[in-house]
């Protein structure tokens, strides 16, 4: 993948590209629910679904392989307890998995017997086709 543009950029430009595809449409539960049990509300942006779904196919990429407790751990982040020290919980697993079988639906991604999820060449050539896209 080239580095043309920033991750940032990349990222949002392929949510906004996800957001056009059939197969990438988010379930009903998903305006309800929270990302993480460390989380006290919902997420506000209203594509973050899409979001979500492309950082994922980055990291993927970035990623010979990867599975979704992997994914848990790095979408996980520290839960306030009150005087108690702050711990690490993992992300929610429902979303991570909800993703990927979207991603693997639209061949994004294939899974591989004892190694996990891998990125497809057909994702590998949707993310290189944003990175050489013009600035707009």
């Amino acid at each position: 993948m080239a580095k043309s543009i920033t991750t940032e950029r990349l990222i949002e430009e392929a949510a906004r590209r996800l957001e056009k595809m059939e197969d990438m449409k988010p379930p009903e539960w998903a305006k309800f629910v929270k990302t993480g049990v460390c989380k006290e509300r919902p997420p506000s942006q209203n594509n973050w679904w899409y979001v979500r779904s492309a950082s994922i196919l980055h990291k993927l990429s970035k990623n010979k392989s990867s599975g979704i407790s992997r994914l848990r751990k790095v979408y996980g982040s520290r839960k306030r307890r009150g005087h108690k020290p702050e711990h690490k919980y993992p992300a929610s697993g429902a979303i991570i998995r909800r993703v990927l079988q979207q991603l693997e639906k639209a061949g994004f991604v294939k899974t591989e017997k004892g190694k996990g999820r891998m990125i497809t060449a057909k994702g590998k050539l949707f993310l290189n086709e944003i990175t050489k896209a013009p600035e707009k």
